[in-house]
């Protein structure tokens, strides 16, 4: 029996089969309710604000939401799998020192080989979360708790208490955070393709599918043959590649880097992609909804002072979300587990 052949029942849940289209309506009705509120809350603050809207301030909204969404694109590739990386504001951080580093040791460096490094440095750190939690089988949250302070630490005793500034990098490379393309940031750009070819990947290739399965039912996805371990390794790498590429984007739109870059990040992450619609217990969610997380959790962050609201509310409010976003998982879940009993019993 080839069990490679075997398609396995999660999947064919999220994915597949009768509950396919169920799953596509409710992801849909979650991503509509997203763009409804934010278009509810920009409607708002623009009222009280004209300026809300200028353009300027839309392409500080669009520059204050490309990190956050680059960064939860990653992390919904690894919460569908039913793990977390809490590590990432420390990837971020020191992928970023890690290119003003390059920078200042090598003056010429082209600004693509820079690139390339953050990157790199970012997925090595991922690979070492993602060796841990698939090959070691350490709970992803203890891993990354723990990765998230070494990472910390290193970029600590790298920087020793050193500043790199926007002279010590060349205006080529800075001017990627200053950059437009018919009025939009090229940063926010590249957010927008980073969103494109996971969501992509995810939805077109049986890799990014397999996901969502084990995801679902890490047992029964390994019982059907798929390689979940292998599946989780890359799942993290990617991740981790991603957050270094958010840290190059750092380094390139602010110029001033040191130790403490992308401290706290990680919740705000988290929250991003569960608001979004990314089931914190694994198997469903989308990058498109982790995207628009990102965006509303930017434009609360930027209306709130608008609207003259205190700053604790603003934590306030994205807590009700995340509580919002889990109570709808909650719900949906009993749902469909009723409707597949029912459907079970009228087969029976």
């Amino acid at each position: 029996m080839s069990a490679s052949t075997t398609t396995p029942e999660p999947r064919l849940k999220e994915h597949g089969g009768g509950d396919a289209g169920a799953g596509r309506r409710i992801r849909q009705v979650r991503e509509a309710g997203i763009l409804l509120a934010l278009v509810l809350l920009i409607g708002v603050t623009t009222v009280v604000n004209p300026n809300f809207l200028s353009a300027q301030s839309v392409r500080d909204l669009l520059l204050g939401a490309t990190l956050l969404t680059i960064l939860a694109v990653g992390q919904t590739l690894v919460i569908i799998t039913r793990s977390v990386d809490l590590s990432v504001g420390s990837i971020l951080g020191l992928s970023a020192f890690a290119v003003g580093s390059l920078f200042v040791a090598f003056p010429d460096l082209p600004v693509g080989v820079a690139v390339v490094a953050g990157v790199l440095v970012g997925a090595l750190c991922g690979a070492v979360n993602g060796v841990l939690v698939a090959a070691a089988r350490v709970p992803a949250l203890v891993v990354t708790l723990g990765t998230l302070y070494i990472f910390r630490g290193v970029d600590h005793w790298w920087a020793a208490g050193r500043q790199i500034n926007a002279a010590d990098m060349p205006s080529a490379f800075l001017a990627l955070g200053r950059q437009t393309v018919l009025g939009v940031p090229v940063l926010a750009l590249a957010a927008v393709l980073v969103a494109a070819v996971v969501g992509w990947y995810l939805a077109s290739y049986r890799s990014g599918r397999e996901l969502y399965a084990i995801g679902s039912e890490p047992d029964a996805a390994r019982l059907s043959g798929i390689p979940v371990d292998r599946r989780v390794f890359s799942a993290f790498v990617v991740n981790g590649a991603l957050a270094g590429l958010a840290g190059v984007c750092y380094a390139a739109r602010f110029g001033t880097l040191d130790a403490t870059v992308g401290t706290g990040l990680e919740l705000e992450v988290v929250a991003a992609a569960v608001v979004g619609g990314v089931a914190i217990f694994g198997g469903s969610g989308t990058v498109l909804g982790a995207a628009l997380g990102a965006v509303l959790l930017t434009t609360i962050g930027a209306a709130l002072p608008v609207l003259r609201v205190n700053g604790f509310w603003q934590e306030a409010v994205v807590g009700l979300l995340i509580l919002i976003a889990i109570g709808m998982d909650r719900l949906l879940s009993v749902r469909a587990e009723r409707r597949l009993r029912g459907g079970e019993s009228r087969g029976a």
